[in-house]
């Protein structure tokens, strides 16, 4: 069976995401069982949802497995689909979406790895069940949201001393409570972990200008930051595995 493997992004206008993403599309095929393996955007930038489904209709494929490259099963990820399925009557081979990026172990490893390059990176030599970790997620209106994060926490929190979650906009708590929240445990070091799969605007930009000002604010100076998870091997893993979890479906 000829397969194809199309990603599809929220969209970034930034080049280095589109690096990225090229990236991820190189490894893919790396695995030699797809015939390729492609981007889009959902919005901001080209390449289209709909200019990319049309060029992966132009190749000689049985199945096309299209992932939905998001942290959350929001309402983004709901469009992105909607927007892929209006071409299933359009030709003969047969269209399937993985889950997104959420609720899976490798999720967990990612941040564990950037959580631990941190630690080595900063010889930091507090023994981990008296590390604090805060994790900054971008935030979405879909109430399902907090699921996919709290997962995370959840599986955390058995191994370090604390772990709080906070995001960039549009939900509770944001990043100064979160800040706040942290600092009232007393921890003698924070870690901050970017929940983000992207070097973009937010991660570059905006992220800091909220968080810089808190961290003044409240005068704390015993923290460290990870690298956005989405730099993290375990990632390419897990778009594996939600290919292969779909290859064999009817």
């Amino acid at each position: 069976m000829n397969i194809g493997v199309l990603i599809v992004d929220r969209g970034s206008k930034d080049i280095e995401v589109k690096e990225e993403l090229n990236k991820i599309c190189y490894k893919i095929k790396q695995q030699k069982k797809y015939v390729f393996s492609k981007y889009c955007f959902l919005e901001v930038s080209e390449p289209s949802i709909n200019k990319m489904m049309t060029e992966c209709f132009k190749f000689n494929i049985d199945k096309l497995i299209v992932i939905p490259y998001f942290l959350y099963s929001g309402k983004k990820v709901k469009l992105a689909v909607n927007r892929v399925m209006k071409f299933h009557n359009q030709s003969d081979i047969k269209l399937v979406v993985t889950k997104p990026m959420l609720m899976h172990e490798l999720i967990t490893k990612s941040v564990e790895n950037r959580i631990n390059d941190a630690i080595l990176k900063n010889k930091i030599k507090t023994q981990e069940q008296n590390i604090d970790v805060l994790i900054i997620c971008h935030g979405s209106k879909d109430p399902n949201s907090h699921l996919s994060i709290m997962y995370v926490v959840n599986k955390l929190k058995p191994k370090y001393r604390n772990v709080k979650y906070c995001f960039l906009e549009i939900e509770s708590p944001n990043i100064n409570d979160g800040i706040r929240k942290c600092i009232a445990t007393k921890p003698d070091i924070l870690i901050i972990v970017f929940y983000f799969l992207h070097n973009g605007a937010h991660m570059k930009y905006d992220i800091y200008e909220e968080l810089i000002p808190a961290l003044n604010r409240h005068k704390f100076t015993k923290f460290v930051f990870t690298e956005y998870i989405g730099k993290d091997e375990k990632l390419m893993d897990l778009i594996i595995t939600r290919c292969k979890e779909v290859e064999n479906a009817n």
